[in-house]
């Protein structure tokens, strides 16, 4: 049953389930419009906006689930536990960090497009006009939740994904070795998102190659962002970790696109998920994919 130390059965079990809550919870969305045009339900949710966080989100956590109780094990040692005290530096780290990684890809792509970055913020002025709220203090206020609250309360639906992909399917594949388990499950985290990309998910439906284009950049990104939640896994083997890392991620993904004049080129950037948003994100991963504390620390 097993490959090279890998328990084949257990991570097929693991992907059949991931895979099939989600990409089944996928086909639900796109038979209700999609999520562009989502079926609208009471208080302006949408069929999208219900089951993304939800249902879809949480396809790893109950593969994860699925293989313990099928295996008749219990969920000691799954990560659960935070401990915050313990690992106080990796934290913080995992809340700031992606902040500045997605200022910086912002700044490589207004560098490459110069002529997209508008300090104006027409774009924002438009989105405000009428409201009496001033644009440079919505700015403000972005980013100070990005950068304080939004990372704790994103956490929580990225708890759903992180319960999968690293507290399970990262330590299954270290059989194949640290690096090449993280570069795998770094794929595997990015080929899940494919139903949402075909959906116009990240970079909409007009790019070149769509949406085989976006599929394979998006797996760059998950490859790269997957690296630096790995290794908040590896320093403190909490789930909780990447989970705040993944939602800092998230809480601070569009501070860039308030400067950008006109429709963005989101195959490109700002976003960290486009190729020069990204660029961070990347260097970062060649860094931990040379230095051996990408293993956890008793490991080195």
């Amino acid at each position: 049953m097993s490959s090279n130390g890998i328990d084949r059965r257990r991570v097929g079990l693991y992907l059949l389930v991931a895979f099939g809550v989600s990409w089944l919870t996928a086909l639900a969305i796109y038979a209700t419009g999609g999520l562009t045009d989502s079926q609208r339900l009471v208080g302006g949710l949408t069929v999208a906006t219900v089951l993304l966080p939800t249902a879809y989100m949480f396809g790893p956590s109950i593969g994860h689930v699925a293989v313990r109780l099928v295996e008749g094990e219990g969920f000691g040692g799954t990560g659960i536990r935070p401990k915050v005290r313990a690992h106080l530096w990796t934290y913080a780290v995992a809340w700031l960090l992606p902040v500045v990684l997605t200022i910086a890809g912002a700044a490589c792509y207004f560098a490459v497009f110069p002529g997209r970055f508008d300090p104006s913020l027409e774009a924002l002025r438009g989105a405000l006009a009428g409201s009496g709220v001033d644009p440079m203090t919505a700015l403000l206020v972005q980013t100070v939740v990005a950068v304080t609250v939004a990372p704790l309360l994103n956490a929580i639906p990225a708890f759903g994904e992180e319960y999968g992909w690293r507290a399970f399917l990262l330590p299954e594949l270290e059989a194949l070795g640290v690096r090449e388990a993280v570069l795998v499950h770094g794929l595997v985290w990015g080929v899940w998102h494919w139903p949402l990309i075909a959906m116009g998910y990240e970079y909409g439906f007009t790019y070149p190659g769509f949406p085989v284009t976006g599929f394979l950049v998006f797996c760059v990104f998950t490859v790269a962002a997957g690296a630096f939640l790995a290794w908040l896994w590896f320093r403190t083997e909490s789930v909780w970790a990447p989970s705040v890392g993944h939602g800092a991620i998230n809480a601070s993904a569009g501070l860039g696109l308030v400067f950008v004049a006109g429709d963005p080129d989101l195959l490109f950037g700002p976003l960290p998920v486009g190729l020069l948003g990204m660029l961070p994100y990347v260097a970062l991963a060649l860094l931990l994919f040379r230095r051996p504390d990408v293993r956890r620390p008793e490991a080195v």
